[in-house]
């Protein structure tokens, strides 16, 4: 059996490791493709050293987004290599463009965090997450609230409950990274005595957006660690939205510094998806700065506030967070991998 896997960005190429080690396992030949969407050197030496991972079959070093152009060579790697699905991660562009290849080609698609919803049309990632699971033969879904989403949309493919494979590579690659890692060394910070702060996401780069979040970071006086994604650099530097003394504005780290810093943060306050969950998984507590969140479970929980663009909610859940007493096992034990491959070969061996 041959499965193509399709990744674009840095969270899809975590989540891909730990799979690919049990696909390798279960016999199961895999053909990585990179899109190119985002590259991390760094991240790819610590798979190839720890894991004993190949390098991805197809790098398509694209640099775009745009979801036909990533379409056509998916398309093409798919009529040579011929394999019985194409496996797509997560709700980015690649993750379209993937599933709308295996379409084309007549290829069965399965989606890896199938039936997430955070209930924004606005969202472009909701959008992608709606349609590639209309299109997927095998949903592999994190948990019964996604199963649930599913059956009640009436989607046509299988659906599986596997865990989230996110926490199979959280447990694995964040003892390495904060083993490895001198980035609190070098920046003279202590574990539990900062805020790490990302904001990425379009709608959050808008100028009046990005000025109220800046005004909440501003009114902080903790240390606050904030590697800015190159649009959120550009937009603060044309906006002149300016930042207090206090924080420490960085260009994107790679994968092993970022971990450790979020890892041992007192409060990661963000508008990832993915850090939402890795949050949890540290221990650390989370300050979304979304109206909304696919990951709902993690608010009930007590572990994350969403405080959308509100300078004063944001200030005031910062300074108040904390973890809960009790964190109830969220997405998964750490074996979605092993589960992912078995469903895998039952469906399409």
């Amino acid at each position: 059996m041959r499965v193509l896997s399709v990744v674009g960005n840095r969270p899809q190429f975590v989540k891909s490791a730990p799979l690919s080690v049990a696909l390798r396992s279960a016999g199961i030949d895999e053909v990585l493709l990179h899109t190119g969407q985002h590259y991390d050197r760094e991240l790819s030496a610590v798979f190839f050293e720890e894991l004993g991972l190949p390098e991805p079959a197809y790098s398509l070093a694209l640099h775009t987004a745009n979801v036909s152009a990533m379409q056509r060579p998916i398309e093409e790697a798919l009529a040579t290599e011929a394999p019985s699905v194409v496996l797509v991660y997560g709700d980015t562009n690649s993750t379209l463009a993937g599933a709308r290849a295996g379409v084309a080609c007549g290829v069965a698609v399965a989606h890896v965090e199938a039936g997430l919803r955070s209930g924004d049309l606005s969202m472009p990632e909701e959008r992608n997450r709606i349609e590639v699971d209309r299109v997927s033969a095998l949903l592999l879904a994190p948990d019964e609230r996604s199963r649930e989403t599913l059956t009640r949309e009436g989607v046509p493919g299988r659906t599986e409950v596997v865990g989230d494979v996110m926490a199979d590579a959280t447990m694995q690659l964040a003892p390495i990274a904060r083993g490895r890692s001198r980035i609190l060394e070098e920046l003279e910070l202590a574990p539990g005595a900062y805020v790490a702060a990302t904001v990425h996401r379009e709608a959050n780069v808008q100028p009046e957006r990005l000025r109220r979040i800046a005004e909440g970071i501003n009114r902080l006086t903790e240390p606050i660690v904030f590697p800015a994604h190159p649009r959120t650099s550009a937009v603060l530097e044309r906006e002149r939205i300016a930042l207090g003394e206090h924080v420490l504005l960085l260009p994107p780290l790679g994968y092993l510094d970022f971990a450790a810093l979020a890892s041992q943060a007192r409060v990661i306050t963000t508008d990832s998806g993915g850090l939402q969950k890795e949050a949890y998984w540290y221990g650390v507590p989370c300050v979304t700065l979304r109206p909304s969140t696919e990951w709902v479970d993690t608010v009930e929980a007590g572990a994350n506030r969403l405080v959308d663009d509100d300078p004063e909610a944001l200030v005031e859940a910062v300074t108040t967070a904390r973890m809960p007493e009790r964190r109830p096992e969220l997405y998964g034990d750490g074996k979605a991998a092993g589960r992912i491959s078995e469903a895998l070969s039952m469906l399409f061996a």
